[in-house]
């Protein structure tokens, strides 16, 4: 794979992504967002589109629910129609588990019955169902990407909040929660997404996680020893926790009902479908992958690290 065009290259995952093509000599064009938002022209000699560009899901709850749709809904459908005319072989969306499930019962697989319940997951519905409805070209392929929680260096989401925590000495609160949640290194994501450049596999969805889900607790304890520090929790009941997320919803307080259900839901994701197709093992446990995270923040917030 010679060439490949990347949309959302000044994000969290485009900048590790870029870094992580380039290492491996894969030349990388940016799609800009000027040129999303107008004309989207290929080169004859690119052959693969990474589209990550997207609207997030945003906790804060401020985002007018009509961006979602434009964004991660009609931006995809146009995309994806240039690529379609294209003389391009790949297209790899990057979706998300949101788009399936807010809520998993078990292990969440490929075949669930999608039910999103958020404008975000909704969104992101829409542009793999659009994408899956159009005819496929003889030599082209599609590949929808779920990840679940991404992580890594850049990342500004729940688990800094948590290193905080950690670094300053405050004990973690929610320990009276017992819960089991796949993650997914930010490097894990780069690796099946060079692998689908390198590899032919069948086109269809892939839900692409960390090979062991790790309880919030857990991933307290390794934030911990990367600073070489002893966590603190407290055991607060549950009642009283659900209470104060409920007044942050109100307050917008650094927590509230849907971070805290992040924090604390069980939400176990299976990759055995992409693992499969591509021959593949992931090549960083959840728990290295967790360290590389916290020596990032460790490393951006001018602290010192355990050896």
């Amino acid at each position: 794979m010679n060439k490949v065009k990347i949309t959302g290259t000044s994000g969290f995952v485009g900048n590790n992504l870029v870094s992580y093509l380039k290492h491996y000599s894969i030349d990388t064009t940016a799609v800009s967002r000027e040129e999303l938002a107008s004309v989207i022209s290929f080169a004859q000699d690119d052959e693969a589109v990474v589209h990550l560009a997207g609207k997030a899901h945003d906790l804060k709850k401020t985002s007018n629910p009509g961006e979602y749709y434009q964004v991660n809904f009609e931006l995809t459908k146009k995309l994806y129609d240039a690529f379609l005319l294209s003389e391009a072989k790949k297209f790899i969306f990057i979706s998300s588990v949101k788009a399936a499930a807010d809520e998993v019962d078990g292990i969440l697989v490929e075949d669930i019955m999608p039910n999103p319940k958020t404008h975000y997951g909704k969104s992101k519905l829409m542009a793999e169902k659009y994408i899956q409805s159009q005819p496929l070209p003889d030599g082209k392929s599609y590949y929808i990407l779920r990840p679940c929680m991404i992580h890594g260096p850049g990342n500004k989401g729940n688990l800094n909040l948590l290193y905080k925590f950690v670094q300053k000495g405050i004990p973690y609160p929610l320990a009276a929660f017992e819960n089991k949640r796949s993650f997914l290194s930010v490097e894990n994501l780069c690796f099946v997404i060079k692998s689908l450049l390198e590899k032919d596999i069948p086109s269809g969805i892939y839900n692409v996680a960390d090979d062991k889900p790790l309880s919030t607790t857990m991933v307290v304890n390794l934030l911990a020893q990367s600073m070489g520090k002893k966590p603190s929790f407290w055991n607060i009941s549950k009642s009283f926790i659900n209470k104060v997320a409920r007044i942050g919803n109100l307050l917008r307080l650094p927590i509230n009902t849907e971070r805290l259900n992040k924090l604390t839901e069980n939400y176990v994701v299976s990759n055995f479908k992409i693992k499969k197709a591509l021959g593949v093992t992931i090549p960083l446990s959840a728990e290295e992958g967790l360290v590389k995270t916290a020596n990032s923040f460790a490393h951006s917030n001018g602290s010192k690290t355990k050896p």
